[in-house]
């Protein structure tokens, strides 16, 4: 006798895209606020910068600044896009003078407001909106330091911001780029801009940028 064929089997349905993990808190890494944790809240696009990372780019900094400690005396920056405020507040920490923080998201700038108020941070100001557009209105050749990550989606942020940037640099300046991609000198040239320092951890892409103009001095 025959044998029934056995039914067709149903295609399952695609296996729902997995979610990147985001850390919960983020801590600061050195200066007077060491060891002080961040909540890094549960938005779209909301990365905050690896711990590691941020060790290794104040290990940059510090050396540019020449004070030893991981100090940043007297520094003005900008954290263009700062989300949790780990860069700004961070540089704060370490003896920075001035630190802008610009976020668009009402709720995180509350919570970056929060935090300075907690940390009793004089030399931070909390400015909801646009972060290239405080960069246009920034004196030029003002600051010591301009923190860029945005969200890696928002990909037409980075021209601007990066040409921003440039013209709000002092001699010596610095600008450091977090992107989904490594930028080239080529790139970076159209803004006056040159690599300096860079690194890769999983899917982020470090640079440390300096003026062109400085490499040549």
């Amino acid at each position: 006798m025959p044998q029934k064929a056995a039914p067709a089997k149903r295609p399952s349905a695609p296996a729902a895209p997995k979610r990147p993990s985001r850390p919960s808190e983020v801590r600061i890494i050195g200066g007077e606020w060491k060891r002080t944790r961040l909540a890094v809240a549960d938005k779209p696009g909301l990365r905050p910068t690896p711990d590691r990372v941020r060790e290794t780019l104040f290990n940059w900094l510090a050396s540019l600044a020449g004070a030893g400690g991981g100090e940043l005396p007297g520094w003005q920056c900008v954290d263009a896009f700062a989300g949790t405020g780990a860069l700004g507040f961070e540089a704060a920490s370490r003896g920075a003078a001035n630190v802008l923080l610009c976020e668009q998201d009402a709720a995180l700038a509350a919570q970056l407001q929060a935090t300075k108020t907690k940390l009793a941070a004089e030399a931070v100001r909390i400015e909801r909106g646009s972060g290239v557009t405080a960069l246009e209105r920034v004196p030029a050749g003002s600051l010591d330091a301009v923190f860029l990550d945005p969200p890696f989606d928002s990909t037409a942020l980075y021209e601007p911001a990066l040409r921003a940037a440039a013209r709000s640099l002092r001699d010596g300046g610095s600008v450091y780029l977090e992107a989904p991609r490594r930028w080239s000198d080529e790139e970076l040239a159209a803004f006056g801009l040159v690599g300096f320092r860079y690194l890769k951890a999983g899917a982020v892409h470090a640079h440390l940028l300096r003026r062109a103009a400085d490499r040549t001095a």
